[in-house]
């Protein structure tokens, strides 16, 4: 099993998000997800549950077509084939555990790439 903290795996990105895998086999997988301020993870909806617990920081967790405002020691659940996104605010970084069941293919990604790509949470 393997073991880790936020500390050890922290890595952010200027350019965007940070996914520091944790753990995957094909029934799950957990990442830790550094944010600057301001990045996100675009909205998309792949055919798996997403849990997200938030560790430091502030933002947003899109669930559908509902906003929800987290900040530490929050836990959004967010079902497969719901649309869902993350966005640290704009003052301050966001730190957060995501885990998904099962994995998201890399087919489901494209519309994450094409977000980052183009710049824009909700594509």
């Amino acid at each position: 099993m393997p073991a880790t903290d936020f500390d050890a795996e922290r890595q952010y990105d200027d350019e965007q998000f940070s996914a520091q895998p944790v753990f995957a086999n094909d029934r799950i997988k957990v990442v830790l997800g550094y944010f600057e301020p301001g990045q996100f993870i675009p909205v998309h909806a792949p055919g798996s549950d997403v849990a997200i617990c938030v560790r430091d920081g502030s933002g947003v967790v899109r669930e559908g077509d509902e906003e929800h405002r987290v900040e530490p020691d929050d836990v959004v659940v967010v079902p497969a084939d719901v649309d869902r996104g993350v966005r640290a605010d704009e003052d301050e970084r966001l730190e957060a555990m995501l885990v998904t069941s099962p994995p998201p293919t890399d087919a489901e990604h494209d519309p994450v790439r094409e977000g980052l790509r183009r710049g824009v949470f909700d594509p």
